[in-house]
């Protein structure tokens, strides 16, 4: 088993330069690249002859090489080979560009089936760089993978037969007998063979069918085993005793039914005597704040520290000042610590908390520092969770020796999605929105309306409301994206003129933006000209218009929060999305936005069309990535793979039994030892 899990230099032909390009790809070991998953398939089995080539399109031709001609170096570096080739009855010509390599592994006489773009015309044609496999090959349906500059699909075609060759001269499985009878999956040598070499479709889906139900199993035993780890170490047992009336009569709102049946199910975890692991899950504007701060005071009447983390300064600036409005009234004190203060006043700050002068502890990553110490933290709350790593979830919990840990949430996800990311996690949902809070009228248009939109965004200012416009770009680029910067100065001469306006984007200081947003909240800037840095935790409830430009270069969830900015007042708020882009799912997905306030429902609908790869977009929400899984398509194999995982750990809760190590071992090579133990 070594050579599996060696260098991938151990693969004959991988030197040092290839080991390099593999290792861009995340492929360390032949056991890396065997997971190396192919994204498309060739089916050289659907040949035609070169007269039946439709021109300017892909085909797949089986031709003899005739004749090969020398290579011809032209400028700049480029090399032209070229071959001459037949079926057999039409003659070819085969041009390949920069690749002398492949080129030399043509021989003439041998005959191949080749993958590539005919041109030309009845006369004369040529295929261009084809994609090629010797006619005696037996596997007709080839892989095509995810590349790098410097490697070809041809080698890592061939250095995926030599690792696979490594596996069959020393197989393992990991699954037990009688789990893959129950359930109906073939042998992992036989998935991983015809992953990669299909003999026909049937092949390559059982094989999908069964790679995949192993990805999810493994996720779902290692998020268990975070469970089970945080579950077994005890956590400060609240007094069920200690009333929370006083928080609940002095807000200025009644809590909904929602909010406080979370408040119930929040205050009852902290009451046991294992840790609390929560996500508190809500649309936008749902009140997940108040639910939080109702949890902030029940644990400080248990003389205990409460710490909230947030991902950006101008959230957490959001969530102190909320949390300072909902309990200063009533003693319990709050403070922020963020990275941008000075260093003698986070000094000062570390002192209180540690000192337990402190009650509640709002702040970025600054509150995990080591140098951070808490005199009795019994509640963590991490606000955008999906923002944050598992580790860094992990290293706060730390400060305070297992305390009960909550999750926020304002990203609606569907659960199918929620139970892959916070799989370690008890789920509390708030569906309604608060009493008073008016929907939003949302409409799509293209730039040929923006003069007539942004008429509407002067009226409303008129009428003393606020707004903001959101573009994708800070910069101007080559591209035709609008950028803050330059159209936050257009704007001030042309469709805002007279107006005050304001930038803000997150390559401004911390300082800068904080007072920004001041000035913004205080009404002193009438528009925010910002990019989606007021993504979540912008509270403004004068702000009553927003114009998102380029609004297809955003997905659902993120339109959505976007839009949550306004209506968060009694005024009538609008949501205007303007794009060019006029293809059939750019226009889906603003009819979707215009035509429902559903956050849950819109998640749904963006889980389908982009997939869970890039729900978040570039947002790291620190578990394993599914290489093989569909979760939007595969509910029905979650459950059974969640159903198995569960069996596995009542039989065998550390998974110790020696048909069980293969498993674990792969489960420990997804998740750090560190987070499961």
């Amino acid at each position: 088993m070594a050579t599996l899990f060696s260098e991938i230099e151990y693969l004959k032909g991988v030197g040092k330069a290839r080991g390099e390009k593999y290792r861009k790809l995340g492929i360390n070991s032949p056991y890396e690249l065997i997971y190396h998953i192919p994204r498309a398939y060739l089916d050289f089995r659907a040949h035609v002859p070169v007269q039946q080539a439709v021109l300017n399109e892909y085909n797949v031709l089986k031709l003899t090489v005739s004749r090969k001609m020398p290579p011809q170096r032209i400028r700049g570096g480029l090399v032209i080979c070229k071959a001459a080739a037949t079926d057999g009855i039409d003659d070819i010509l085969i041009v390949v560009y920069n690749n002398v390599y492949g080129f030399q592994a043509l021989k003439e006489g041998g005959t191949y089936y080749m993958y590539g773009k005919v041109t030309g015309n009845f006369l004369r044609r040529e295929i261009s760089s084809p994609v090629y496999i010797g006619a005696e090959e037996r596997v007709l349906i080839q892989p095509i993978y995810r590349l790098t500059q410097g490697l070809s699909v041809n080698m890592i075609r061939t250095n995926m037969r030599q690792a696979l060759n490594m596996m069959k001269a020393e197989p393992f499985e990991t699954l037990p007998q009688d789990i893959m009878q129950r359930y109906d999956l073939p042998p992992l040598m036989w998935a991983l063979e015809n992953i990669h070499f299909p003999a026909d479709e049937m092949s390559s889906e059982a094989a999908r069918r069964r790679l995949s139900f192993d990805e999810l199993l493994k996720l779902q035993l290692g998020m268990s085993l975070m469970r089970t780890r945080t579950r077994a170490h005890t956590a400060m047992k609240m007094d069920s005793g200690v009333d929370i009336g006083d928080f609940t009569g002095s807000l200025p709102f009644e809590l909904t039914g929602d909010q406080s049946r979370a408040v119930s199910e929040i205050l009852a975890d902290l009451c046991r005597d294992v840790p609390m692991n929560r996500l508190l899950q809500g649309d936008v504007g749902s009140g997940k704040t108040a639910v939080a701060a109702a949890a902030c005071y029940f644990a400080a009447k248990n003389g205990a520290q409460s710490a909230l983390m947030a991902p950006t300064e101008i959230l957490a600036t959001q969530h102190y000042r909320t949390l300072t409005s909902f309990l200063e009234p009533l003693g319990i004190r709050v403070t922020l610590l963020t990275g941008s203060l000075t260093a003698k006043k986070k000094a000062e700050l570390r002192g209180r908390i540690a000192g337990g002068e402190v009650d509640v502890v709002v702040g970025t990553h600054a509150i995990i520092q080591k140098d951070v110490e808490y005199r009795s933290l019994a509640l963590v709350i991490t606000d955008e969770q999906h923002r944050f790593g598992v580790a860094q979830r992990a290293a706060l919990a730390e400060k305070g020796g297992s305390p009960h840990r909550l999750v926020m949430s304002a990203t609606p996800i569907p659960r199918t999605l929620a139970l892959i990311i916070y799989g370690d996690l008890d789920i509390s949902a708030i569906t309604e929105l608060p009493n008073g809070r008016k929907p939003i009228k949302t409409y799509a248009v293209t730039g040929k309306l923006r003069t007539r939109a942004f008429n509407h965004v002067r009226m409303r200012l008129d009428e003393g409301r606020q707004a903001y416009v959101v573009c994708p770009m800070i910069e101007d680029s080559d591209s035709d994206l609008f950028a803050v910067k330059t159209y936050a100065e257009n704007a001030a001469k042309g469709d805002l003129r007279g107006y005050r306006t304001a930038l803000l984007h997150g390559r401004m200081r911390a300082a800068e933006k904080d007072r920004v947003m001041q000035q913004f909240r205080s009404g002193e800037i009438q528009v925010l000209i910002c990019t989606t840095v007021v993504e979540v935790g912008v509270d403004v409830p004068n702000a009553a218009v927003m114009v998102i430009e380029n609004a297809e270069r955003f997905g659902l969830s993120q339109l959505h929060q976007l839009r949550g900015r306004v209506g968060r007042g009694e005024y009538d708020s609008t949501c205007i999305l303007i794009t060019d882009n006029t293809s059939e799912e750019c226009v889906k997905r603003m009819k979707i936005m215009s035509s429902t306030a559903d956050g849950f429902k819109i998640s749904e609908e963006d889980l389908k069309m982009r997939g869970p790869g890039d729900f978040f977009g570039n947002a790291q929400h620190g578990l394993p990535p599914l290489k093989i899984a569909d979760i939007a398509c595969s509910m029905e194999l979650m459950n059974k793979a969640q159903t198995c995982a569960k069996e596995l750990l009542e039989s065998d809760p550390a998974l110790e039994r020696p048909e069980h190590r293969a498993l674990k071992m792969d489960v420990l090579r997804l998740f750090s030892r560190e987070i499961i133990g």
